[in-house]
């Protein structure tokens, strides 16, 4: 089949829309019909999604149902399953795997978080220690995660677990689909510094994954797992927003409004700040253009890079601004969110969870590593663990 061009991408647009108007079609029934004329992510191939067609054309499909007040999936609630999973099952997955799990992930019936951070591995991430072992048909996984995303939320979880203690870190990792109901799985809330407990710690003890769960082949969980982290940076630091979007579109906009609380310097500082988060916007905007060549590089990994950075220097001036305001913090509840709002809530908020940008996602130290080596070419940090057996690591 030929891939569509621009205008046949508009044809059946309209095409779905007549035949499922948004304002009688129940949303998740338009959702389904939407994905199952190749209309949720063009790129994708015929019959998950998409019509193997240029990822560049989506703006036009989006475009169509935009003004015909289509609903959408909710893409910040399913952002992990969008970003890191489908992507991740799209590459390694199996052709089973690949029908049974992207619709729903894509619907938003389905909802996806992630098992790769652990309190014993910290930023190292390849020395993890879940273990998982073989047992016939099955594997069974033992050990903890933390900072888990949406695990309260969860249908579904990629994990990564130790297969093999006597290869080398890096060797001896599978990547596996887990089931978020198996009994094993307890989730418990880590109420963060906002006072919400948004991210999670999960305890895996004798949880049954089957083999058929498994994406790529025994010890080789790293290569995938890399595929998965490259998608993550480039979803949370190459979105695509307006100008003014994201955390200087408050400042901006506070600036303009009360007159009253500027300063030179803060004039200056601002001014310096809105520039920078200009150039981050358009050099996502021209990496997501790259994404239509192949897969993501390290580029991602500097996006991440600025993107924290800018939210931290973004919201600190904005406290500062706002002078004695700036100190009040308006909603300190527990609670469990289904996503993170930065520019829903105040500027105390703000303030304290952009403190986690530089962490999630890859630690800014772990990403000026990366850009450095595949990025910059500079020569890799002296390891001494690169070929010793994980089991043989001190820990």
């Amino acid at each position: 089949m030929t891939a569509p061009d621009a205008a046949g991408l508009r044809c059946r647009t309209r095409e779905l829309l007549a035949a499922h108007p948004p304002a009688t079609t129940e949303r998740t029934d338009f959702l389904k019909a939407r994905f199952d004329a190749g209309l949720a992510w063009v790129h994708y191939p015929a019959g998950l999604g998409g019509l193997d067609a240029p990822r560049s054309l989506q703006p036009v499909v989006d475009a169509e149902l935009a003004a015909a007040n289509a609903p959408d999936n909710d893409p910040r609630r399913i952002g992990i399953g969008l970003g890191m999973a489908a992507p991740t099952i799209l590459g390694f997955g199996t052709d089973e795997q690949k029908k049974r799990f992207l619709r729903p992930l894509w619907v938003g019936e389905e909802v996806w978080c992630q098992l790769f951070s652990e309190p014993g591995a910290g930023s190292d991430l390849a020395a993890l220690g879940t273990r998982a072992v073989r047992d016939g048909e099955d594997w069974a996984v033992d050990g903890q995660k933390v900072w888990t995303s949406s695990a309260h939320l969860a249908r579904w979880a990629i994990l990564i677990a130790r297969t093999d203690p006597d290869a080398p870190k890096h060797r001896g990792i599978s990547y596996f689909i887990c089931d978020m109901t198996d009994p094993g799985v307890e989730v418990r809330p880590l109420r963060q510094i906002t006072g919400e407990a948004e991210f999670n710690e999960v305890f895996l003890t004798g949880v049954r994954i089957p083999d058929s769960h498994r994406l790529g082949p025994v010890g080789e969980g790293w290569k995938v797992a890399r595929t998965t982290l490259m998608n993550e940076r480039v979803s949370i630091g190459g979105s695509r927003i307006p100008r003014e979007g994201g955390m200087i579109g408050p400042v901006a906009r506070t600036w303009r409004e009360r007159p009253g609380l500027r300063t030179h310097d803060l004039h200056q500082r601002l001014l310096t700040l809105w520039v920078e988060a200009e150039v981050a916007r358009l050099t996502g905007e021209r990496l997501r253009q790259q994404l239509v060549a192949g897969q993501p590089g390290p580029e991602g990994s500097g996006m991440k890079l600025a993107f924290a950075r800018l939210n931290q220097e973004i919201s600190g001036l904005e406290v500062e601004l706002l002078g004695d305001e700036g100190l009040l913090y308006s909603d300190w509840t527990m609670r469990r969110p289904e996503l993170v709002d930065f520019t829903g809530r105040d500027a105390g908020y703000r303030y304290l969870r952009s403190k986690g940008n530089s962490i999630e996602g890859g630690t800014s130290e772990v990403l000026l590593n990366i850009v450095a080596e595949r990025v910059l070419g500079l020569p890799s940090e002296p390891r001494n663990d690169k070929d010793v057996a994980w089991k043989d690591l001190s820990r």
